[in-house]
């Protein structure tokens, strides 16, 4: 059966690219996964979520660059093509829900054969058991971030490879959304350290939820606008362009800056934000930085970024917004769950910092 596309190529699904794709889909993770293991980065300790400290190899980075030159090097020499991803895009799609309803059956029944202490099938499929499933000393929710991130990289890349063997050119909007996901991408392996000590981490249980979001959810979902942008119907404007520059590097500036406001507060609560020594309440709540104005505005700057994303579509359509609509749902829905979570660790204190920093998600307004 072949899915029509546009005047490209088409998008083939049959059970021989069904077989491909999961092939394909496998020896991906699995690439990613030996990389994980044997190449050498810096190793740091964290938390998890019976308080003992568990060691990472921080590779990421690394993996993501020598992924990225693999496919650019066979993209070039003619030896593969990143075209194929989006032909077999509905194939590779199917694969990755197999696989992620398989994993998590799997880590439910090894983590019940384990002895641990499920809240009932249903909900020990769907949420998990263990919060810190390992293979072979690889902590599998730390890991699986890499084959999310990485192969929604080299899809947004196959829309950019399939444009250009179209149209002959890559338009602005193509460029433009190109270097913000891949700078998006990049930042995070960057920044991976960081994720050690973030609520998914440390305490979120890995089933069926965190396993289908980081195998199908994002990289299949998350590269909605690039769909949109293979056959623009309109060019995007200059001065168009210039704001939605704008708006990328304003919320990327806000995300990152207040992830790193707070994980160098928790490495040295010493350390000076924005040219002064932090301020805290009792030594326990950063008040100084963005984390003085707002409780969540690392939420708000990802949801601009977003934003950009889909705004380099134009307004023709409504289906590439779906992207930035649903993360902000989640991401609210989070940041409750987060108040709920620190009122009652910290109790008053936190009452207390809710009164310094009044707003939530929206300086001024929520």
């Amino acid at each position: 059966m072949l899915l029509p596309e546009g005047p490209g190529p088409a998008i083939e699904l049959s059970a021989m690219t069904l077989l491909e794709a999961a092939a394909a889909a496998l020896a991906f993770v699995v690439f990613l996964f030996v990389g994980s293991m044997i190449i050498r980065g810096r190793r740091v300790s964290g938390p998890d979520a019976e308080g003992n400290e568990r060691v990472y190899t921080l590779n990421g980075l690394a993996l993501f660059l020598i992924t990225c030159a693999v496919a650019a090097i066979a993209q070039v020499l003619g030896l593969f093509s990143l075209s194929a991803l989006h032909t077999h895009f509905i194939a590779l799609f199917v694969a990755a829900n197999v696989f992620a309803f398989v994993l998590s059956g799997v880590l439910y029944a090894l983590a019940v054969y384990a002895g641990r202490e499920s809240p009932g099938v249903w909900r020990g499929y769907f949420y998990g058991v263990d919060a810190a499933p390992s293979w072979f000393g690889l902590d599998l929710k730390f890991f699986s971030y890499r084959p999310s991130l990485i192969g929604l990289a080299l899809l947004n890349a196959s829309f950019a490879v399939v444009q250009y063997e179209i149209y002959g050119e890559l338009s602005l909007a193509m460029v433009l959304y190109q270097a913000f996901t891949f700078l998006y991408v990049l930042n995070y392996f960057q920044f991976e350290h960081g994720m050690i000590h973030t609520w998914d981490i440390i305490s979120e249980r890995f089933g069926w939820m965190l396993v289908w979001g980081d195998y199908v959810l994002v990289p299949f979902f998350y590269c909605l606008p690039a769909w949109w942008l293979v056959h623009a119907p309109e060019p995007l404007p200059p001065p168009a362009a210039a704001a939605i520059v704008f708006l990328f590097l304003f919320g990327f500036w806000m995300f990152r800056t207040a992830n790193q406001q707070k994980h160098s507060f928790k490495r040295d609560p010493n350390v000076k934000i924005w040219g002064r020594p932090a301020q805290t309440l009792d030594g326990r709540l950063l008040v100084s930085g963005l984390w003085g104005i707002g409780r969540h505005l690392n939420y708000t700057g990802e949801i601009c970024v977003y934003i950009a994303f889909a705004l380099t579509t134009g307004l023709a359509s409504w289906l590439p917004y779906l992207l930035p609509a649903w993360l902000a749902c989640l991401l609210l829905h989070r940041s409750r769950r987060d108040e709920c979570r620190c009122r009652a660790k910290y109790g008053e204190l936190w009452e207390r910092y809710s009164c310094k920093a009044r707003f939530s998600m929206v300086p001024f307004i929520h």
